[in-house]
C-alpha cells in the first residue's frame, strides 16, 4: 500500500476529522493517543457495540512483511485469548487499506513512562505494588503459554485508581514456537529494557520477561535507566556484559533487601533470576509483609488488604490488620497460587512446619512397621525347640 494513504488517515485523526476515517466499516477513528516505533495507536469508536476502544494501527513495513503479517496473526489470536485484570484485552484485528490494526479495550489513564517523567522516580511503598501488578498480568500470560518480548513502561497503562494494565502482545512469542537455539540477526523489543539474551539475538523466556520488568522497577526506584546509551548496539552490550550500579547506591532509602532481589532480577543468565514474574510476585509481596512487621512505613500509612491475596484461608482480621496495610485501591489485584520457592529465605525465615509434619509422620509410619516385620520373620522361621 502506498505510504500516502496512511499518511491521510493519520492527518484526518490529527485534524478530529473522524467521520472520513472508519476502519473495517466498524470503528470509527476518533483522535491519536500515541505513537511508538512499530505503530500508532488511536481513541476510536465501536460503532457496532457502541464503545470506545483503542485501536493500533502498524506500520506500512511491518503490515506488508508476509512473515510479521503470518506471525502477528498468530500471536494476535494467543493475545486475545488473554482475559485477565492486569491485561488489556484484545477484542479483535484486521486490515485496513492493506495495513494491519489491532483493537482493543480502551483503558482511561496514563501509561507508565509518562508518569515515571512526571515524578521522577516512586517511593517503595507506590511502586511494589505497582509491579507487582505487572508481575500478576505477565505471569497469567506466562501460563498461558506467551512470552511478552517487549515489557517496558510504554506498554503499562496505569489507571486513575491505580490499577495497572499490561498491553502489547503485537511482538509475543508463543513458548510452544520457541526452540532454544535459536538466533537472530534482527532483534524485536526495546534496547532500554529488553534482556541480554534478546541483545544477543538469543531465544526468549519468561524470564526475559522477569529482566525486564527488573529494569522498570529500577527505573522507578531511581529516576533512572540501569544502563543508557543514544546507540542501540551499545546498549545491548552493557545488557550483555555490564553489571549496572546497585540501586541502593543511587537511592539510599532502597531496603537493602530490595536492592538484593533486583540485583538477582537484573542477572545476566537467565537461570539465576527469578523463573517466573509470578515468582517475582510472590517475593515482592513477601518483602512488603515482612517490611510492614518492622514498621519501616509509617503507622496508618497503608490500611488493611495485601496487593495480591494468596488462595488460601483467610487469616485472622486481626493479622490482616497488622501485617497489611496497602492502599484499597489495590484490593483487586490477583494471582494464581503456586509452591513457595527456596528464594524466599531472602526475605521471609521461619520454621517449616510441613516439612516437619511429614517427618514425623513418616517417622511413625516407618516405626510401626517394625513390629509386624518382627512378627513375620518369627513366623517364616519359627524358633527350634531345645531338646
Amino acid at each position: 500500500m502506498p505510504r500516502v494513504i496512511y499518511d491521510i488517515i493519520c492527518r484526518e485523526v490529527e485534524e478530529n476529522d473522524s467521520n472520513s476515517t472508519l476502519l473495517g466499516n466498524r470503528y470509527q477513528l476518533q483522535q491519536a493517543l500515541g505513537a511508538g516505533g512499530m505503530a500508532k495507536v488511536y481513541l476510536a469508536r465501536d460503532l457496532m457495540l457502541e464503545r470506545p476502544v483503542a485501536i493500533k494501527v502498524l506500520k506500512q513495513d511491518l503490515s506488508t512483511n508476509p512473515a510479521f503479517r503470518k506471525r502477528f496473526q498468530q500471536e494476535a489470536r494467543a493475545a486475545a485469548n488473554l482475559s485477565h485484570p492486569n491485561i488489556v484485552t484484545v477484542h479483535d484485528f484486521g486490515f485496513h487499506h492493506g495495513r494491519l490494526y489491532i483493537v482493543m479495550e480502551y483503558v482511561p489513564g496514563k501509561d507508565l513512562k509518562t508518569i515515571l517523567k512526571q515524578v521522577g522516580r516512586f517511593p517503595v511503598q507506590d511502586a511494589i505494588p505497582l509491579i507487582i501488578q505487572a508481575c500478576a498480568g505477565i505471569g497469567y500470560a506466562h501460563r498461558a503459554g506467551l512470552v511478552h518480548c517487549d515489557v517496558k513502561p510504554h506498554n503499562m497503562i496505569v489507571t486513575p485508581d491505580q490499577r495497572l494494565k499490561v498491553t502489547d502482545f503485537g511482538i509475543a512469542r508463543a513458548l510452544a514456537s520457541i526452540q532454544p537455539d535459536e538466533h537472530y540477526d534482527v532483534v524485536w523489543g526495546s534496547p532500554q529494557y529488553f534482556s541480554p539474551e534478546q541483545a544477543a539475538g538469543s531465544a526468549p523466556s519468561p524470564a526475559s520477561d522477569v529482566y525486564s520488568l527488573g529494569v522498570i522497577f529500577y527505573e522507578m526506584l531511581t529516576g533512572r535507566l540501569p544502563f543508557e546509551s543514544e546507540d542501540p548496539t551499545e546498549l545491548a552490550r552493557l545488557h550483555r556484559e555490564e553489571t549496572p550500579t546497585p540501586p541502593r547506591q543511587i537511592s539510599p532509602d532502597i531496603p537493602e533487601s530490595l536492592d538484593k532481589i533486583i540485583q538477582k532480577v537484573l542477572s545476566k543468565e537467565p537461570s539465576a533470576r527469578y523463573r517466573t514474574t509470578d515468582q517475582l510476585g510472590r517475593i515482592l509481596e513477601t518483602f512488603l509483609l515482612q517490611d510492614q512487621k518492622t514498621s519501616q512505613f509509617s503507622e496508618g500509612e497503608h490500611p488493611q488488604r495485601t496487593l495480591f491475596p494468596l488462595e488460601k484461608p483467610e487469616p485472622d482480621p486481626q493479622e490482616v490488620i497488622q501485617r497489611a496495610r496497602l492502599p484499597s485501591r489495590y484490593q483487586n489485584a490477583r494471582r494464581v497460587n503456586a509452591p513457595p520457592d527456596d528464594e524466599m529465605d531472602q526475605v521471609e525465615s521461619g520454621v517449616d512446619w510441613l516439612t516437619i509434619g511429614l517427618g514425623l509422620l513418616t517417622a511413625i509410619a516407618v516405626g510401626g512397621l517394625i513390629p509386624f516385620w518382627i512378627y513375620v520373620w518369627f513366623f517364616i522361621n519359627p524358633a527350634t525347640p531345645i531338646p
